[in-house]
């Protein structure tokens, strides 16, 4: 049953009877009601006086009259100005209730075929995962969630950058620094022993700056000449050449770096369906670099490095190959989405989540691929999202200043254990199950509280208030959720049965939650269009604050009347259910006991 599509059929008919005037269904658009007013629909008559030839109140209050004598929906209405207010039927709320209770995957689209892909994580093999990666795959993996709750086969992928200077770098230095020690000698993460000898170049490339500028040596000199920085640029080549040390060397690196990332992901609760290697696309990349040489798409510099002319679409010049004949970023980039459309030919666009610093990156991918005749270059989409700050200022990777998300996630397990027991709900749990339920709030918290940002937006992260148990944080969700399952045990336990119901009439805070349970479908939808979260986070948010409103105004286990108080459990286990919906779409799990 779908109210706005029968309100809007009503409307219809409303204008031939009162106005003698046809007019389209697509028009007759209704929102959400102010909470200001009575009611759970609007329609807006503004658009419309020319055809009721009427004032905007008279033609709201004709309307309302209309819809009230002969439709079985409105009980009542107000006009605010143009603004028509519309109270529905309990008895209709009460039929959309039991169509939502014997829906099964209530909100849930079914599959309808097509494949969209989205790329997120897509790290460095030269430094552990931070705080920004962990913005970067909650949402990738949530809008994935999101996309195929809308019916779509999502394929989620990320890039892993497994070669370049950068990774050079943290060779270099532990081919100097390292004294052949591992992650197992010396007790690190891989990950973790890796990035530390990327701060460590860094520490000693500008400790021979210094040197160099000592030595009379402009700045720019000094950068390009520091013999740290030489040797990685080499190694550099000689990787792109494959000499076997050095292959050998940034194998035995990158695998330990790939343990630690797996331990990392598993903590997150993230997965993908297939990696990618930037080892492994740039050749095809520097194929199609020559292949758009040889057309004249791109041109070649005296120094024999390959570039691509941009001024007439309003950007730059953009580097595609250096002079040495190694690649950059943009060269594996445009291997990397070739190949994915050759691996998956029915994908319908390939969405990139990557921070908003490479929004002009991207601006430039999309045209080099048009320019380059891939007619699905325009499926290609970049969903940029802003950084996170942290109250101390931005993170620097190389200066090792980021916040780690291992040791993120591990504090923020830390504290949700301590919260909960000083909150004392947990005595009948044994560890295993404390242990648990401690992992379950502190991710929870973590991925909420940055998913409930707009991820356009830049966003300055504060553990400890995502964490709390008021307000807008996950653990008020889940407590609420954990709250209707004792509901829902209890009721059991008593032999109450909640299938069969038969009410005529509701409270109004029961209206409100049904309103909002009703909303479901075109909130995911909406979620989808704009791979956009933060509505879902919104969504659950709000719906907790109305079942709580339900909760301390309504009496449960003391109401006399049993088809009422059967009402009330299963109108609770409803939206239990829609709560762990919204929640898991976020990645998010919610307890039954807290």
């Amino acid at each position: 049953m779908n109210i706005e599509a029968l309100l809007q059929q009503a409307i219809q008919k409303s204008f031939e009877a009162l106005f003698s005037e046809s007019v389209d269904l697509s028009q007759l658009s209704l929102q959400p009601t102010k909470k200001e007013f009575d009611g759970s629909h609007t329609f807006v008559t503004f658009p419309f006086l020319r055809t009721s030839k009427k004032s905007p109140e008279e033609t709201g209050r004709l309307i309302g009259e209309f819809l009230q004598e002969n439709t079985d929906l409105v009980a009542d209405f107000n006009v605010v100005k143009g603004f028509l207010n519309l109270t529905i039927k309990d008895k209709v709320w009460i039929a959309i209730f039991k169509n939502i209770q014997t829906t099964k995957n209530y909100g849930v689209t079914p599959a309808t075929g097509q494949e969209l892909m989205v790329e997120y994580s897509s790290p460095n093999t030269n430094k552990p995962l931070h705080l920004g990666h962990l913005r970067n795959n909650f949402l990738g993996n949530s809008v994935s969630r999101i996309l195929q709750a809308t019916g779509y086969e999502v394929k989620k992928v990320q890039i892993i950058n497994d070669r370049g200077i950068h990774i050079c770098k943290s060779m270099v230095a532990w081919q100097q620094f390292g004294n052949n020690e591992t992650p197992e000698s010396t007790g690190l993460k891989g990950d973790k022993f890796v990035g530390n000898f990327y701060v460590k170049f860094d520490q000693v490339y500008k400790e021979q700056i210094a040197t160099l500028l000592e030595d009379g040596k402009s700045k720019e000199e000094a950068e390009k000449e520091a013999p740290i920085l030489l040797e990685a640029q080499e190694m550099l080549v000689m990787w792109e050449q494959k000499d076997p040390e050095v292959y050998k060397l940034w194998e035995i690196m990158n695998g330990w770096v790939y343990e630690g990332f797996e331990a990392t992901y598993k903590t997150m609760g993230v997965d993908f369906d297939k990696l990618y290697y930037e080892s492994e696309t740039y050749l095809l990349g520097k194929d199609i670099i020559k292949e758009g040489l040889d057309k004249g798409i791109f041109y070649q510099n005296e120094d024999n490095s390959v570039w691509v002319d941009l001024t007439e679409e309003g950007l730059d010049q953009k580097i595609l190959q250096r002079s040495d004949g190694t690649s950059v970023y943009m060269t594996q980039d445009i291997g990397t989405a070739i190949m994915r459309f050759n691996d998956f030919p029915k994908i319908e666009r390939q969405i990139y989540t990557v921070g908003n610093e490479q929004d002009y990156h991207f601006k430039v991918l999309f045209i080099i691929l048009e320019k380059l005749g891939y007619a699905w270059a325009k499926d290609c989409f970049h969903l940029s999202y802003g950084m996170v700050d942290l109250p101390s200022g931005k993170m620097k990777s190389r200066e090792g200043t980021v916040v780690d998300a291992d040791d993120l996630m591990a504090t923020m397990i830390k504290t949700a254990e301590e919260r909960t027991v000083a909150l004392g709900k947990i005595d009948d749990f044994d560890e295993a199950q404390a242990k648990e339920l401690y992992y379950t709030i502190a991710i929870g918290a973590l991925k909420y509280f940055i998913l409930k940002v707009d991820p356009k937006k830049r966003m300055l992260f504060n553990p400890e208030e995502s964490i709390d148990f008021h307000g807008n944080t996950a653990p008020f969700i889940q407590y609420t959720h954990a709250r209707i399952s004792s509901i829902l045990r209890k009721a059991k336990q008593l032999g109450i049965e909640s299938s069969d119901y038969q009410i005529t009439e509701l409270h109004d805070s029961e209206v409100k939650v049904i309103v909002m349970l009703a909303n479901l479908p075109q909130k995911i939808a909406l979620a989808a269009a704009e791979y956009a979260p933060y509505l879902i986070a919104q969504y659950a948010y709000d719906l907790v604050k109305e079942y709580n409103r339900f909760y301390a105004e309504v009496s449960i286990f003391n109401e006399s009347d049993d088809e009422k108080l059967k009402f009330r459990i299963a109108f609770s286990e409803g939206v239990a259910q829609t709560i762990k919906m919204a929640m898991n779409l976020l990645g998010i799990d919610v307890p039954d006991r807290m």
